[in-house]
């Protein structure tokens, strides 16, 4: 019996999302473009939660301990791997609390850990991520929620209390504004955190972080990314809908021992993206396992 052509479409979101194939066929042709965050406070939501969520480090074969995504116009839904200490991760990074008491003269986004304004709300498909005020809103799914609330409740008993009010703390509301106006890279981020899979190699490790160098541009960096030739198709050559463009391009991927890689990625504002694969090569070897099970152990301790 002839097997289903699969659309070449499709096969790329795949490899930028890692939504299965039958999926992207049920979603049918228009489903297999990668669609922009709808809205400003969408992208910008997206983008803080990058932008926390990374400096993960590699203990997996899968970037921020994401497993895959499915990209919305008005929302992103995640997919965590199944893990104690990526759920950990998560909300330490993500949670807004209060920081240590700061001078007048600091800057407000020292006085908020997490992102400012961020609220989570605990239902039967996942753990909802939102600001108050705004239609923006990111789903993480993939874990027991239960999880979620232990760890919540554990950083509470520890003297880091999340804010919770419906509205933004007035620190919250100040740190928020700051962060704004530094945050033109937002659209970037979020495209990159709707495509977040194309930044995995084959490797068994897989790392990426990103993060702002001024007005102008953005650091993303994979310590065991793709193949240069294989990011640069998936970002600029299909579907063209990022207008994205390599103009330069350092490459070692073909080399016996791979040196490390660059890309200048130029944006259509004007802003640019310097990528980094670092090549480390990493393994899922002995001292790998055992940091993940000591991690998972202490997952749900003080």
């Amino acid at each position: 019996m002839p097997q289903p052509t699969i659309d070449p479409s499709s096969v790329h979101r795949q490899r930028c999302t890692g939504e299965s194939h039958q999926a992207l066929r049920q979603a049918g042709q228009d489903g297999c473009a990668i669609p922009a965050a709808g809205h400003p406070d969408q992208a910008a939501l997206e983008a803080a939660i990058f932008q926390k969520a990374c400096t993960m480090g590699g203990l997996s074969s899968h970037p921020l301990g994401i497993v895959k995504v499915r990209p919305e116009s008005g929302r992103l839904t995640i997919r965590l791997l199944d893990e104690p200490y990526v759920v950990r991760h998560w909300v330490e990074r993500l949670l807004p609390r209060q920081a240590a008491v700061a001078g007048e003269d600091d800057d407000p986004r020292d006085c908020v850990i997490g992102v400012a304004g961020l609220r989570g709300r605990v239902g039967a498909g996942g753990v909802t991520l939102a600001w108050p005020g705004t239609g923006a809103n990111v789903l993480l799914t993939g874990f027991n929620t239960r999880w979620w609330k232990r760890i919540t409740d554990l950083l509470a008993s520890c003297g880091s209390q999340p804010f919770t009010g419906v509205g933004w703390a007035p620190v919250e509301r100040a740190a928020h504004r700051a962060w704004q106006t530094t945050s033109a890279e937002a659209p970037a981020l979020s495209a990159i955190l709707r495509r977040v899979r194309a930044t995995a190699g084959p490797g068994e490790i897989n790392s990426t972080d990103a993060w702002a160098t001024g007005l102008e541009g953005l650091r993303l960096e994979t310590t065991d990314g793709p193949s240069c030739s294989e990011f640069v198709e998936l970002l600029c050559e299909w579907p063209s809908v990022l207008g994205w463009r390599a103009d330069g391009v350092w490459c070692t991927c073909r080399s016996a021992t791979p040196q490390g890689c660059r890309i200048d990625f130029q944006l259509p504002d004007g802003r640019r993206v310097d990528y980094s694969n670092l090549h480390w090569g990493r393994t899922n070897d002995e001292q790998r396992q055992s940091a993940v099970t000591r991690l998972n152990a202490s997952a749900f301790a003080a």
